[in-house]
């Protein structure tokens, strides 16, 4: 069996927690291992390490590089240069499997799912593998547990040996249709977990979305794994449910037999986590009096809640959201929102955290931006290079050794030096204090994508 891990999704109704430059799959949030890792452990328990394969987009590759590295240092990881849905992502990632010489039976699973129990899990997988080997294309149901409004559900028809055939799948339903499928009895949760094999779903894009079909065949993994990105964006933008599972005529379900949780809102985060005696999960500096069903997180300061009942709060650096519990799916809305406005509170937190410890964002204008760098003991920059934008260091603590082009400099407490545009730089700290220092960049893109690693000790290096 081969996996696909589909790691490039934006998180938004995780908003402010999840950012479009480090969504929800990279996050740590129910444990001290981020989702995407806890999906990589999970698979590693079905398959063989070197057959599991993640696919993100192309600004995420370097944090999923660097997570997935403590587990395989030889990870296969796919960048799309665009997002373009779940229907593209797997197909190139089915036809990357194919051109590797594997016609075999493929998993392919989200990276933002919370599953505790493996053995049932794996257990799952096993039916649905029977299935697949007979020609289905199979998907896994969640029996629901209330009228949920936040996933797509599917209705089955005749029993099969190790499943059932699915008569039909339905998209996100509003309150009252949620509530007449989960009275039903005849409903599933769509979970985005499927099982085929390989050649079995490209002849479903042949006959159910050839415009995805016809696209996928330009790509020649066995000449290069580079995604031209001209190519690429002839690919529609749709989902894989609407392009093969609504239209294929040989689609399963199997049931899901673990736990299972999409963590795609803040009431999912809330069910998940310990509650006290009054149902309230508090989690970071937070201190609260006649709460009730509440969720408080802090990730800095302190966050106070006082005869709250059903609400949300959620606390970072630079925003704070307030909603109601039974609301959370509109947190979306706030999120395309600050997009359409260009606002960078959807992309990015002031204070992101790096392997070697993390920047913080203190000014920002036309031309300009200005940044606390700190160094961890023993922490090191990858060696790098900017097209863009050059850059000013001052130390503020600790002993800097910076790298420019040949040539290696120890600055202290108070000195400071210039990084020019494309010069091959380097920061590292090389002892058992902290380093602290600003950084002043000027230019006309300042964007983290406006790095090019050649050498890096956490595997993110793309030369």
């Amino acid at each position: 069996m081969h996996g696909i891990i589909l790691a490039g999704g934006s998180g938004s109704r995780l908003w402010p927690l999840s950012r479009e430059l480090y969504p929800k799959q990279l996050l740590k949030i129910s444990s001290n291992k981020s989702l995407l890792e806890r999906t990589y452990e999970r698979l590693m328990g079905i398959m063989d390490v070197d057959n599991i394969l993640a696919i993100t987009n192309a600004k995420h590759i370097g944090d999923v590089r660097m997570q997935l590295n403590e587990y395989n240092k030889d990870v296969r990881i796919i960048a799309e240069p665009a997002a373009k849905n779940t229907a593209p992502a797997i197909a190139i990632a089915t036809k990357f499997i194919l051109d590797c010489g594997h016609d075999d039976i493929i998993l392919v699973v989200p990276s933002d799912h919370l599953i505790d129990d493996s053995d049932a899990f794996r257990a799952t997988i096993e039916e649905a593998q029977k299935l697949a080997k007979d020609g289905y294309i199979v998907t896994l149901g969640v029996k629901p547990t209330y009228p949920g409004t936040g996933f797509g559900y599917i209705k089955t028809s005749n029993a099969l040996e190790y499943g059932f055939k699915v008569d039909c799948f339905k998209e996100k339903p509003d309150l009252e249709t949620a509530t007449q499928y989960y009275n039903s009895n005849e409903y599933f949760w769509n979970s985005g977990i499927f099982v085929f094999k390989a050649s079995v779903l490209m002849e479903a894009l042949k006959e159910n979305a050839k415009e995805i079909f016809d696209v996928t065949q330009k790509f020649n993994f066995k000449i290069k794994d580079d995604i031209d990105y001209m190519t690429f964006d002839e690919y529609p933008s749709i989902s894989i449910d609407y392009a093969v599972m609504e239209r294929a005529n040989n689609i399963a379900m199997v049931k899901m037999q673990s736990d299972w949780n999409d963590l795609g809102s803040w009431d999912a985060v809330y069910d998940t986590n310990k509650k006290d005696e009054n149902g309230n999960v508090k989690i970071g500096n937070v201190i609260e009096k006649d709460c009730e069903n509440s969720m408080l997180y802090s990730s800095s300061r302190m966050v106070a809640g006082v005869g709250l009942k059903d609400v949300i709060i959620v606390e970072t650096s630079d925003a704070i959201l307030a909603c109601n519990k039974n609301d959370t799916q509109g947190v979306k809305n706030v999120f395309e929102k600050l997009k359409e406005e260009k606002n960078d509170a959807h992309k990015i937190h002031t204070t992101v955290y790096r392997p070697w410890g993390y920047y913080t964002v203190l000014n920002q204008g036309e031309g300009y931006l200005t940044k606390m760098i700190c160094v961890s003991k023993k922490g090191q920059l990858s060696l790098q290079s900017h097209n863009y934008r050059s850059e000013h260091w001052v130390v503020l603590s600790g002993i800097a050794r910076v790298t420019v082009d040949d040539k290696v400099y120890m600055l202290k407490a108070g000195s400071s030096i210039d990084i020019p545009i494309k010069a091959i730089h380097s920061l590292a700290n090389p002892y058992d204090s902290e380093l602290k220092i600003i950084e002043v960049q000027k230019g006309e893109k300042l964007v983290e994508e406006d790095i090019i690693r050649y050498k890096d000790i956490y595997g993110r290096a793309n030369k």
